[in-house]
């Protein structure tokens, strides 16, 4: 008989979410946390601070552009110390009541990090340096994500910045070279522009946000240019190097090209990947493959009673993906243990990425759910798409945020949305109405005949759905 039904690796979304569920459902739980600070990377160094900042930046270049709307500020200034300490209290709040749920007693929680000895026990490794071995039924890998590293000539010594530097930095640089072309990069890049910095964006690949669209992708392109940020976009990375008069150089190539941008920091976003350090896996024969764990749509690895969730499992590093996860994690391991294994494997529920969705804080922010048109046509799926553009809708031209669009992508065959983009003003609250559009399966004519109040920014999805709805 092992001593907990189940035992979670990792305090954070994924893990909290399982264990809270999983002592719901009567199993015996113990969560294992390793972690300095508890609460996981969205609290600590992901989502909440970052989010923190950049509403201080919104702030900020809604002050710089008063005069646009007859508005008299006189002199406007930032603190930077200032901009810290607010984020610092919200994250300490955050974190105290992540802390408070885990200590709530409806299961063990253990500081100390973990290592499997076998299949079915754990030796667990405490801030005192005590040792103590556990043992259980199942377990839950929901360790999180470290920073990736990809090998620059010369970066080390030149000293860069990654995304923890950034969320602490003590001054806000004249200039910054960004590293990367995915979320937090974005979200960087317009935090440091809307405060002045002059921003400089180096992506490897073809095109910023590579999960995206490229008409998305080109709008953000767009946009970052008209405010002065540079995009150099299908890069390699050469080097960087000290300059004589001590800023910081990234040597690259673009188009057969050799391009030097000098900046007073570089900041490092070059992505995130699994942590898995020290788990000992190979001992349990659970291998992984270029560093990332195989796991299925019940959130089972090869291992069946060893699960994983969050960011450890992917496909998508985005919180309330990994809480979803970890709950589904839970309720499959209580029915596994219930039934002790027989005939379980068929009553299992899988994840349904269906109304995934994903939203970038950027200036214009971006918003995404469902399949994007580059994923249909990579399966070779009939659907119709319409956009519309917010610099010919009238709640947009009043607010004075004209860039970007909205768009929508409906089956041919039955007219059902299947996936909607929205790049523009408040893209992170618009992108929820066609998420419940895609829950409840509505059509391009369901969503085009519900009221819509005028002027709001809710209307402009009733533009591209009349247009798919007079084709259906």
């Amino acid at each position: 008989m092992k001593e907990f039904d189940l035992i979670i690796l990792g305090g954070g979304s994924a893990g909290y979410a399982a264990a809270s569920t999983a002592s719901r459902l009567g199993l015996k739980v113990a969560v294992v946390e390793g972690g300095t600070e508890v609460g996981g990377l969205c609290i600590l160094r992901g989502c909440m601070p970052s989010k923190t900042l950049i509403e201080s930046a919104n702030r900020y270049l809604t002050l710089r552009r008063a005069g646009e709307f007859g508005l008299s500020t006189g002199e406007i200034r930032f603190s930077v110390e200032e901009i810290q300490a607010r984020k610092g209290q919200w994250v300490a709040e955050f974190a105290k009541y992540r802390a408070k749920q885990l200590e709530t007693g409806r299961f063990q929680f253990i500081r100390g990090w973990a290592g499997f000895i076998d299949p079915h026990t754990v030796e667990i490794r405490e801030p005192n340096g005590n040792l103590l071995q556990l043992t259980a039924e199942t377990f839950l890998l929901a360790t999180g994500s470290r920073r990736k590293t990809v090998e620059v000539p010369g970066l080390v010594e030149t000293g860069f910045w990654d995304s923890d530097a950034v969320l602490a930095a003590p001054r806000v640089p004249a200039s910054v070279v960004i590293l990367g072309g995915g979320a937090t990069a974005v979200e960087f890049a317009h935090f440091y522009s809307a405060l002045g910095t002059k921003v400089t964006i180096i992506q490897r690949g073809i095109q910023l946000l590579k999960e995206m669209d490229g008409d998305v992708a080109q709008a953000l392109e767009d946009a970052f240019r008209h405010r002065s940020v540079s995009v150099h976009c299908h890069t390699q990375l050469l080097r960087a190097e000290r300059t004589d008069e001590g800023l910081k150089r990234v040597v690259f190539t673009q188009e057969g090209e050799t391009h030097a941008v000098e900046a007073e920091e570089i900041i490092y976003a070059l992505g995130r990947e699994p942590q898995l350090t020290g788990l000992n896996l190979e001992k349990i024969g659970l291998a992984t493959t270029r560093g990332r764990l195989a796991v299925g749509p019940t959130q089972q690895t090869l291992l069946p009673h060893i699960f994983a969730a969050g960011d450890v499992s992917g496909p998508h590093e985005i919180v309330h993906i990994a809480i979803q996860q970890g709950e589904l994690a839970a309720r499959n391991i209580a029915r596994l243990l219930k039934s002790n294994g027989e005939g379980a494997a068929s009553r299992l529920e899988e994840i349904d990425y269906r109304l995934r969705l994903f939203v970038v804080f950027s200036e214009p922010e971006i918003g995404v759910v469902g399949m994007t048109e580059r994923e249909l046509q990579g399966e070779g799926a009939r659907y119709r798409v319409a956009s519309y553009p917010f610099n010919d809708h009238g709640k947009s031209l009043i607010m004075g945020e004209t860039e970007g669009f909205v768009k929508l992508l409906a089956s041919e065959e039955s007219g059902e949305i299947i996936g909607a983009a929205v790049i523009g003003p408040r893209a992170s609250e618009l992108i929820h109405e066609a998420a419940v559009a895609l829950r409840f399966r509505a059509t391009a004519r369901d969503l085009a005949e519900m009221p819509h109040y005028h002027p709001t920014l809710s209307e402009i999805w009733t533009y591209p759905a009349e247009e798919l709805a007079q084709g259906m």
